[in-house]
């Protein structure tokens, strides 16, 4: 059981070394399922009962499970993100060293521990724009080989970093490319190798590093799974499998996972935009239903924003809330902070713990210590657009941001129970009195 979805989770991962990848691959599942791409730019023929997909800049999707009753519809969602903490590559990006080395120039993406990112394998991948005769088209690029390496200065050089260093991004992080035989030029050449086009005919480019080491399942019990961008693909992967399983002929099912959440979500793809307003007015509109309509879906629908919750660290337990805590493969997390930075408050717990009982999934709360400031994610972004009950919740694991992390494998099989119970629901099971 367990083994079937972490093999999926990290077949998906290892293809997804960016948010474009991890959107085309999300796209491709979607598709294999029975679910029609809808492009922004074109009138939209949304029917009931069916399934449709939309994507924005190629690096966000949204896709919709359309009910066939629906008199007295609502939505129902479940957002992630498909970006995570990685390096840049600029645009000129080699750096000769005294003619010996070859290094590339890179900025940091979100906020990443800068620590895990040396001496191991890494390898480039991307978006490149290429010129094909009077228009432009976007090619994925993913190099398949051991291409870089960011070096440690040896401890000899540096005999203080074990007593706490702070990294340089401009001096620190630029990965090694080549030696003495590499020339200016020769990283376009490559991509354009990779490619098969012509190196004139590359136009513009949104390139990354990743990382090249392969997930591991391991532990005592083989419990634990670690690779690279669990946070957040591990919960955008079995979000959608819910989604995917769920049914409801009196709503409308949302699955929506954003780019940029990293860097605050503020671009025209990311959860601060109109992405999902603009898809979920669209929707209804194309379904000929009245403007009121919408704004009854929506105050009636609920949001499951889902990004992974730190776990409490086996050496610093000091660092988290004593009571508010969780552990990997002890179920779903739901996350709460009084200052906002997560959606959650009693009546959306009321109704996620609620679907967990129905769906037989173990749930943990997560709050931050008061001394000690936290992250924040999507959830209460979206909403500024799109206002529901939402819940943020999650799954529990270790090293955060690292270019390596790890998570419990019982945990993606919980998620995907528990989101699929959501979508199968009927509405009546989302609704709340209020306070008379």
């Amino acid at each position: 059981m367990y083994e079937e979805i972490i093999s999926g989770l990290t077949s998906f991962i290892g293809k997804s070394p960016t948010a474009f990848h991890a959107v085309a691959n999300l796209g491709a599942i979607l598709r294999e399922n029975g679910y029609q791409r809808l492009c922004e730019g074109e009138k939209w023929e949304i029917q009931p009962g069916g399934k449709y997909y939309v994507t924005r800049n190629d690096s966000s999707i949204i896709a919709l499970n359309v009910g066939r009753e629906l008199e007295d519809y609502c939505f129902k969602i479940a957002a992630s993100h498909s970006d995570s903490p990685t390096f840049k590559i600029k645009e000129n990006a080699e750096i000769q060293v005294k003619d010996k080395y070859m290094k590339l120039n890179t900025e940091g993406y979100g906020g990443m521990l800068c620590a895990a990112w040396f001496d191991r394998p890494l390898s480039v991948a991307g978006r490149v724009m290429v010129r094909e005769g009077d228009r432009y088209a976007a090619r994925l690029l993913r190099i398949d080989q051991d291409l870089l390496m960011i070096p440690s200065v040896a401890i000899h050089m540096n005999r203080q970093v074990n007593d706490g260093y702070a990294y340089n991004k401009q001096v620190d992080m630029l990965p090694l490319f080549g030696g003495s035989e590499c020339r200016k030029g020769d990283f376009g050449k490559l991509i354009a190798k990779e490619l098969d086009v012509e190196e004139e005919d590359i136009y513009g480019t949104d390139l990354y590093l990743y990382n090249r080491m392969g997930p591991s399942v391991w532990g005592a019990n083989q419990e634990y799974i670690s690779c690279p961008q669990l946070d957040d693909l591990q919960c955008a992967y079995t979000s959608l499998q819910g989604f995917l399983k769920g049914t409801d002929e009196a709503a409308v099912n949302v699955f929506a996972c954003f780019d940029n959440e990293e860097v605050g979500s503020g671009t025209k793809q990311g959860a601060a935009s109109t992405f999902l307003y603009d898809t979920l007015y669209r929707t209804n509109l194309s379904l000929k239903r009245e403007e009121e309509d919408f704004y009854r879906a929506a105050a009636k629908g609920f949001l499951l924003s889902c990004d992974n919750a730190h776990a409490v660290h086996p050496n610093h337990k000091d660092k988290t809330d004593e009571g508010n805590c969780v552990y990997m493969n002890e179920g779903i997390v739901v996350k709460s902070h009084a200052g906002q930075k997560y959606t959650s408050d009693a009546v959306s717990i009321a109704v996620f713990r609620g679907i967990c009982k129905e769906a037989g999934v173990p749930l943990q709360f997560f709050a931050n210590r008061s001394d000690m400031a936290g992250g924040s994610t999507l959830g209460n972004i979206a909403m500024s657009q799109v206002s529901m009950n939402s819940v943020d919740i999650g799954l529990p694991q270790l090293a955060m941001h690292s270019s390596y992390e790890t998570a419990g494998v019982k945990d993606s099989y919980y998620m995907i129970q528990a989101v699929e119970r959501f979508f199968g629901s009927h509405a009546e099971t989302l609704s709340v009195r209020s306070i008379p």
